[in-house]
């Protein structure tokens, strides 16, 4: 199954990509898609831990299993005033 990932912030600037279309295999979670991404772009691997993560616009957690077109979105940490 092919998914779409979106990287915004300080994601998208770590891998150097807005976007990537992954191929997975099917069942795969949002863990496995970021696994994957992770992978191809190595940067990304110590934010993990304080990520969030969307799931065709609706936030998910890392477990939910994934269908071929979904769009997946990580959100880093953000601040604000």
């Amino acid at each position: 199954m092919r998914v779409r990932v979106r990287l915004f912030a300080s994601l998208r600037d770590a891998a150097g990509v807005a976007e990537a279309s992954l191929e997975l295999p099917p069942g795969s979670t949002a863990e496995n898609a970021w696994g994957r991404l992770v992978g191809d772009f190595p940067a990304l691997a110590p934010r993990r831990a304080s990520l969030a993560a969307a799931v065709n616009r609706r936030y998910a957690p890392f477990d939910t299993a994934l269908q071929d077109g979904d769009e997946v979105v990580f959100i880093p940490p953000v601040s604000g005033g």
